[in-house]
């Protein structure tokens, strides 16, 4: 299933993707897309419904975050091999691990607003994953049936804030906006092997990332159990495991560094097979009302 919330932020629906590509409503069957829903047995009843009964959605809705109360965004670095090249950064020994505020988590195709100030911001396609089932110290080989479903994230990254400025990764992580997932969470069973995905980034119609998830340097299964050494992940919790090369830091010419870095008007468009794409527009800060 590709199930969605559609919707004006904060007053999002539950909904699902039918076989032919539109949008049903669930709101009279589910109240949220939220850590109750994302259970197996809810999961298995969702998937017992006759789609072509359910609503449908009139229009072209915004489509929200894919999962609604996510008590933890967990994110990956350096957990593609060339990425890490491109980076000029050793290869972990182990997964490295940081985490993205929430308050960045939005929209797939919301605009994605630069920080105050900001210089050095930048893209990063990856393969999400939300936490179906509670997690703490689980095996690797057990790792994968904890898995709700996957989706597509832009880890958006501010690179001064992140490697210039001192301290964790964190702050160049989880500026607002910095966090679109979905367009939808496909379930787990319809991703047969995490680690066969092809990622791919456009920024204004030019091709920057192009990758596969079978060259990370941990696997999805390795990631949540290792993950789950040192946190309790819960249902809603999503996993963020990692970007391909292509970033904009990394961007060379004629051999030399020439990094690319977002700018107000820029269009992104991110994917993950099977998952789906986002489309963002970059627009410059501007102060919340």
């Amino acid at each position: 299933m590709k199930l969605v919330r559609y919707g004006n932020p904060g007053k999002e629906k539950p909904g699902l993707i039918d076989e032919n590509g539109k949008l049903r409503d669930l709101s009279h069957v589910i109240k949220d897309l939220g850590p109750e829903e994302l259970s197996d047995k809810s999961l298995a009843k969702l998937a017992k419904l006759k789609t072509d009964k359910l609503p449908l959605v009139r229009g072209n809705p915004r489509l929200g975050c894919p999962v609604s109360h996510v008590s933890k965004f967990v994110a990956i670095g350096l957990n593609y091999a060339d990425h890490a090249a491109e980076a000029g950064m050793p290869l972990p020994k182990e997964p490295i691990i940081f985490l993205k505020a929430n308050s960045c988590i939005q929209g797939a195709n919301d605009d994605v607003m630069l920080p105050k100030g900001s210089v050095k911001s930048d893209w990063e396609a990856e393969l999400g994953v939300v936490i179906g089932t509670k997690a703490s110290y689980v095996s690797q080989k057990d790792a994968l049936n904890y898995v709700a479903g996957y989706c597509t994230v832009n880890d958006v990254s501010e690179r001064e804030y992140q490697i210039e400025r001192a301290g964790t990764w964190d702050k160049g992580k989880g500026c607002d906006t910095f966090g679109p997932i979905g367009p939808w969470l496909v379930t787990r069973d319809e991703v047969p092997n995490p680690q066969k995905l092809n990622l791919w980034m456009d920024l204004n119609g030019v091709r920057m990332q192009s990758g596969n998830t079978r060259t990370m340097v941990f696997g999805v299964a390795k990631l949540i159990s290792y993950v789950s050494q040192f946190m309790t992940l819960y249902p809603g919790d999503v996993i963020t495991t990692g970007t391909p090369p292509g970033v904009g830091m990394g961007v060379k010419k004629n051999g030399q560094k020439a990094p690319v870095f977002l700018k107000p008007g820029d269009v992104m468009k991110v994917g993950v097979e099977g998952l789906g794409e986002q489309h963002q527009k970059v627009v410059a800060y501007k102060k919340a009302k």
